[in-house]
């Protein structure tokens, strides 16, 4: 894992600076580091990237799509889609965008990002921030990115959520309005019913509600150019064994096509104690406090469904993300891992591949 480890010595160089600019506020770093990414897309930094990265070497087909390796980023990232011609760069097999909602939103009020560095964790309440569907849809487009021909290199999917003004009776229409907007650039979109950040959401992962989203979305992708557009349904790590397997059997039987399991949690166990001072912070929690109830919850899923799972949360390390697919995940993606470790992870994670 030569790779690997030059990348970990050169990020942890860089990590202490980035983690002290702007006075340590995470969110402003994370703005700077996307404008960053974007700006370096299309220039020949991008392909000595890629040369110092690698690249993916364990191609797996899921839901239909060929993915050149295992690990994706995760959603909450790059909200906008701004550094999408990136990622393929730094050696990530696909990139989920998002998550984007029908309408512009600002999102909650800052200060809404918290980093629990001893614990390797962050909180966030963003609250769904982003520019709208159709401005994602319309920055892929002009880069001339379609569903299925991997114009930047590598899959993508979107993250879709509701827009927080719109009430729980409304929000088919609100997701089907969203997933209209990017169905011609996202090679598979994620429903996001599990973010703990926008009020009354996480009810919408009740049956009677996940149906009839999944349902009318399912109607929606089959007439799709291309075929019917994948759709997966992103979890709660906080569901009890029963809601999860009852989520499991009423997606599966609306007709989506897989499981990303998990999001963020509201619980706050795992926090080192230099860390609790944050504990009393609302949003959800990610990172390595999170590592061991989404591989809980990724395994339960795993054995109650033959739909592919991809695995979300908590994976800080190649042997994470192996754990993972050994219990049957088909694919792994990182968010807070990717900030503790940078590019390290990711090719920590290819040179080792499945095991």
């Amino acid at each position: 894992m030569v790779r690997a480890d030059l990348l970990r010595i050169g990020y942890g160089g860089l990590r202490p600076l980035l983690f002290r600019a702007h006075g340590g506020n995470p969110e402003a770093i994370h703005e700077d580091t996307i404008r960053l990414l974007a700006c370096l897309s299309g220039t020949p930094v991008a392909n000595i990237a890629s040369w110092v990265c690698g690249r993916p070497h364990d191609p797996v087909e899921v839901a239909g799509i060929q993915f050149p390796g295992r690990v994706g980023l995760a959603a909450g990232l790059d909200k906008d889609g701004k550094a999408a011609r990136m990622w393929a760069h730094l050696g990530f097999s696909f990139a989920e965008l998002g998550t984007v909602t029908a309408s512009a939103q600002p999102g909650n009020p800052k200060p809404r990002v918290y980093r629990l560095v001893n614990s390797h964790g962050l909180i966030n309440r963003m609250g769904f921030n982003n520019e709208g569907a159709r401005a994602l849809a319309a920055r892929l487009g002009a880069w001339g990115v379609k569903r299925g021909e991997n114009t930047l290199g590598i899959p993508l999917g979107v993250s879709i959520g509701k827009t927080k003004v719109v009430d729980l009776d409304d929000a088919v229409a609100d997701y089907v309005a969203s997933f209209r907007a990017v169905s011609q650039v996202a090679d598979y979109v994620a429903v996001n019913v599990s973010s703990p950040n926008t009020p009354g959401l996480r009810q919408l992962q009740g049956s009677e509600h996940i149906t009839g989203i999944v349902s009318a979305l399912v109607e929606e992708a089959g007439g799709c150019d291309g075929g019917p557009l994948p759709i997966f349904v992103k979890m709660a790590p906080d569901l009890s064994d029963s809601e999860i397997d009852s989520l499991v059997e009423v997606v599966e039987a609306a007709g989506a096509s897989g499981f990303i399991a998990t999001n963020t949690t509201l619980a706050r166990s795992g926090i080192a104690s230099a860390d609790v001072r944050w504990a009393g912070q609302s949003g959800g929690l990610s990172g390595a406090p999170l590592t061991v109830r989404a591989r809980e919850v990724v395994e339960r899923v795993v054995a109650h469904t033959s739909l592919p799972v991809i695995a979300s949360g908590g994976i800080m390390t190649a042997d994470d993300a192996r754990a993972m697919l050994d219990i049957g995940a088909a694919l792994v993606q990182v968010y807070t891992g990717f900030i503790y470790s940078g590019p390290a992870l990711v090719a920590a994670i290819n040179e080792t591949g499945r095991k």
